[in-house]
């Protein structure tokens, strides 16, 4: 008979190439999901959802599309209990959404303002579940990364790293 021992270590030689691989493995997501770099990409990835949304609803400067008017008139609603209701002033509620649809996303882009944008896109989201209440996989996954950088911050890669650091340094 085998002595226990012996087959540990067995079992131990067996698995060594396994536990080095996935020793490689986690040094490998270490060295590239830097907090720097994460939070650049949260900033990126959350910002594209609102930018595609509000780009639709312009025709130009500062000129709302028919289109984002008729859906904030006739189409969009908010599920509140006993409702649902329509959007109360449309045409201002439509100018306000493309105009922060717009806004915010660029903010976050650059990292200037970081947490306000994300603040005014996670209430953004709010009111999108409010009105496509079925969305909701897709704006948990929104609130989570609004919630990150309010949160967190921007990161280094950003405006608002640059100005702290020439404000730390002026002072």
């Amino acid at each position: 008979m085998i002595s226990t021992t012996t087959q540990q270590s067995s079992i131990k030689a067996r698995l060594q190439p396994v536990v080095t691989l996935v020793e490689m493995a986690q040094n490998l997501v270490r060295i590239i999901a830097q907090p720097a770099l994460v939070q650049a990409v949260m900033r990126v990835a959350l910002a594209v959802p609102f930018w595609k949304s509000g780009i639709l609803k312009w025709d130009g400067f500062l000129q709302l599309n028919d289109t984002a008017v008729t859906l904030f008139t006739d189409e969009f609603m908010l599920h509140l209990p006993g409702g649902p209701y329509p959007y109360p002033a449309p045409v201002t509620t439509a100018f306000l959404s493309g105009s922060a649809e717009i806004t915010f996303p660029i903010l976050l882009v650059l990292g200037l303002a970081t947490r306000f944008a994300a603040s005014g896109l996670l209430f953004m989201t709010l009111i999108v579940e409010l009105t496509v209440p079925d969305g909701w996989p897709i704006h948990i996954t929104w609130a989570a990364m609004a919630f990150s950088l309010m949160a967190w911050g921007p990161g280094k890669f950003s405006i608002d790293h640059l100005m702290a650091k020439w404000f730390v340094y002026r002072v």
